[in-house]
């Protein structure tokens, strides 16, 4: 409506420039022309629309809404129509809610849902849904998701590591139902999960009995393997002395004497020789001798 206004005032300034002309008044002939020029700078702007990064626009004159949404940037649109911007930047839904256990019990639960926009879907959400689509369709669907997905979960679960399988789970449902509707789920991190007080304790004590037994395991199993090292020591030396004790027979002790006098003998720091009164001659301290 706007942009036909300002045509108007664009034809009946430049008309009423050119009369103004012929009756010989050039200086409200400039003023209307400036003022025509002016009004279609303005009726121009009405014909493009600026769509900032990380956003997209969708076209509705009418009621008829394009099936092309419009991409960051300038754009030229038809200046009778609407235009409505979506985001489709990564946004975060954060919820505090109690919801209940494979056994019934009521757990306080911190979460945030990181989700965003399918671009090529925007048109349709404006269409099925409008504007406010997460106050409509993807906060109570998070919502009934999560308690539906923890209800399958004993409470000790939640506190342990299965918090990730769960979290999984919650984007894998949410995003079947959603996903159709034009909407993208990144991820539902836990934030916070507070149990009832009794659980919690009892929770705690096993793990500490739990890892207290782990730590038995590993000092037995270290006790064990010095064992085993001391036991295959002991082998080695036995099978060593085995080997020496066979070794040494009567014949190379008396050839190890032979090969002592003479280095004895062929010393130069060497006064006196002692030998043996035996038959083999040897030193006595090797001869043997009484």
């Amino acid at each position: 409506m706007l942009f036909i206004l300002l045509v108007i005032v664009v034809i009946v300034a430049f008309i009423a420039g050119i009369n103004l002309r012929k009756n010989g008044r050039k200086r409200e002939a400039f003023v209307a022309n400036l003022t025509a020029v002016i009004v279609a700078g303005f009726a121009f702007v009405q014909l493009v629309t600026v769509i900032p990064a990380g956003t997209v626009g969708v076209v509705d004159f009418l009621g008829m809404v394009s099936d092309n949404t419009l991409k960051p940037g300038v754009n030229l649109v038809n200046p009778m129509a609407k235009i409505e911007k979506f985001s489709i930047k990564t946004q975060e839904i954060k919820e505090v809610m109690k919801v209940p256990s494979k056994e019934g019990l009521t757990v306080d639960l911190e979460i945030s849902l990181l989700y965003k926009l399918n671009p090529d879907k925007a048109n349709i959400i404006y269409k099925t849904i409008g504007p406010n689509y997460k106050e409509i369709v993807l906060i109570p669907q998070f919502r009934s998701v999560v308690r539906g997905v923890t209800a399958r979960y004993e409470a000790k679960a939640l506190y342990t590591a299965s918090r990730e399988k769960l979290a999984s789970e919650i984007v894998n449902e949410l995003q079947n139902i959603v996903g159709k509707r034009g909407i993208l789920i990144e991820a539902a991190p836990l934030r916070q999960i507070v149990l009832p007080q009794r659980l919690t304790q009892a929770i705690e004590e096993k793990l500490k009995a739990e890892q207290e037994s782990q730590r038995m395991v590993f000092v037995l199993n270290k006790e064990k393997q010095e064992a085993e090292r001391k036991r295959i020591e002991a082998k080695g030396i036995a099978d060593f002395q085995n080997i020496v004790s066979e070794g040494i027979n009567e014949q190379l002790l008396k050839w190890k004497g032979i090969e002592a006098t003479e280095k004895l003998a062929n010393s130069k720091n060497t006064k006196i020789v002692i030998i043996g009164s035996g038959k083999e001659g040897l030193p006595i301290i090797l001869g043997g001798d009484k």
